[in-house]
């Protein structure tokens, strides 16, 4: 396995747990909102939903990256 089958393996991976965990967040996707009645209050994120925040941050960071290793990679 050369590095340029590697690193596309990478981004494969990385960009469906990217999409995965954007998916499995929830913020203000109530009824009244679609109706213009927002009347949510925002919190810091506690728990799961941090976990969720911070996963997806660092999957979107390995994504980037292994774009830009591919992109300076010559092709073979």
């Amino acid at each position: 396995m050369n590095l340029g089958t590697l690193f596309q393996s990478l981004t494969f991976i990385s960009a469906i747990l990217s999409v995965l965990l954007i998916l499995l967040q929830q913020r203000g996707a109530s009824l009244g909102a679609g109706f213009g009645s927002s009347g949510e209050l925002y919190t810091t994120r506690r728990g799961l939903e941090r976990s969720l925040y911070n996963a997806t941050i660092v999957c979107v960071v390995v994504f980037v990256l292994s774009i830009l290793c591919l992109l300076l990679i010559p092709a073979a």
